[in-house]
């Protein structure tokens, strides 16, 4: 499960990437994707934005998953 969460990352990383921002897979638990959002997303105010987006994307691709929770550490 966590190499094709991964992969999906891995595939939007590309737009996020063209903003300054960056994601990091953290882990996968309880069916919650854990993500860190890096580089100019830590303080973009579509972070949210980019979220739900992220969220929608891997909930389609894997109906297991029940949501995405960015680490603040």
């Amino acid at each position: 499960m966590e190499e094709k969460i991964k992969e999906l990352i891995d595939d939007l990383r590309p737009l996020i990437n063209q903003d300054g921002g960056d994601i990091e897979f953290v882990r996968y638990e309880d069916k919650y994707v854990f993500v860190k959002f890096k580089g100019a997303c830590v303080n973009c105010l579509g972070a949210d934005n980019t979220m739900f987006g992220l969220e929608a994307y891997l909930k389609n691709e894997i109906p297991e998953i029940e949501g995405v929770i960015n680490v603040l550490l």
